[in-house]
């Protein structure tokens, strides 16, 4: 029987804790398997960036280059007419400031409705909360239909009003679950605890200590809330009939349609130059309408990324 001889003061090498600061050597099968990480990786970021980056440049092309797919990755005849002709259009600013108007009114109704009712929600002395939960919940699944929101609306008085835009759509069930997830998982009861030793009823618990712990959340259903409310179309195109009101994504129609009209309504040499002008056009209310959303966004993906995980997978 042999034994290891160890030196005073040394351990052996299984003794040795592992440590992930030492680089391990890659065998071939490693290297194949981030190889093909990386190109996926690579392949999935192409195939998000490049429609965007087409859309770009489109707009910026001549039309007849683009219908024989010479632009591919650099614009061909540079020209920014198109985005003269929207931005002259009187409707394109009106439309900015209802859908700015409607989005921010709307989406601070949103958190001001959701963020309390998840909370309350989530508290399990709230004896109701499951019945109040289901009947949340069964909206969900059961609506009564276009005609009967219509004559609701109409009877609240809300066609061809811009409340239309916010009070409908007050809140948004998915959402609720998503907040009430987070405060059920991410904050401990303890606080609670803490909190009521201290004198602190509900409101000041909800105030002083639920709140600036869940800025993720908050972020999160802010950015969900104010995406929905900038890029609402239907609720415009169904029940408003002054063009005054109208937000963005109905006015950039309105100028597609106007476009298209005039084209097919013009003769002669001029139908080449407003053919370019149309498809010029089309790319760049693409672009009009998104823009915005593609600015915000990366000053909240740090807290969307983390919310979505918290509030999500764990609910």
């Amino acid at each position: 029987m042999t034994s290891a001889t160890l030196t005073p003061g040394k351990t052996s090498a299984d003794e040795i804790p592992w440590n992930p600061k030492v680089r391990q050597k890659k065998t071939v099968v490693d290297w194949i398997v981030d190889i093909f990480i990386v190109a996926l990786i690579v392949l999935i970021v192409v195939a998000i960036i490049y429609p965007i980056w087409f859309v770009i440049i489109s707009s910026v092309s001549n039309v007849d280059a683009v219908n024989t797919g010479k632009v591919t990755f650099w614009p061909v005849g540079f020209s920014l007419g198109g985005y003269a002709r929207v931005f002259q259009d009187d409707r394109i600013w009106s439309g900015y400031m209802n859908t700015i108007i409607y989005s921010v009114v709307g989406t601070a109704l949103n958190m001001v409705v959701t963020i309390p009712a998840a909370f309350g929600l989530s508290r399990r002395e709230f004896k109701p909360r499951r019945v109040v939960l289901f009947l949340f919940t069964f909206t969900m699944f059961f609506a009564g239909g276009l005609i009967p929101n219509y004559l609701l609306f109409d009877s609240l008085g809300l066609i061809d009003n811009w409340l239309v835009f916010i009070l409908p759509g007050a809140i948004s069930v998915w959402n609720l679950i998503i907040a009430r997830s987070f405060f059920e998982t991410s904050i401990p009861e303890d606080l609670h605890d803490a909190a009521s030793i201290d004198g602190l009823g509900y409101f000041g618990y909800f105030f002083k200590i639920v709140l600036p712990l869940s800025s993720a959340i908050i972020a999160v259903l802010a950015l969900y809330y104010f995406v929905g409310h900038w890029n609402d179309f239907f609720t415009g195109l169904v029940y408003i009939q002054d063009d005054g009101k109208l937000p963005l994504q109905n006015q950039l129609r309105a100028i597609l349609l106007a476009n298209q009209s005039n084209l097919t309504n013009t003769g002669g040499m001029d139908i080449l130059q407003q053919r370019e002008f149309a498809n010029q056009i089309k790319y760049g209310v693409i672009l009009v309408s998104t823009l915005p959303l593609l600015v915000l966004y990366p000053f909240l993906q740090k807290y969307f990324n983390k919310g979505v995980m918290i509030g999500a997978v764990k609910g």
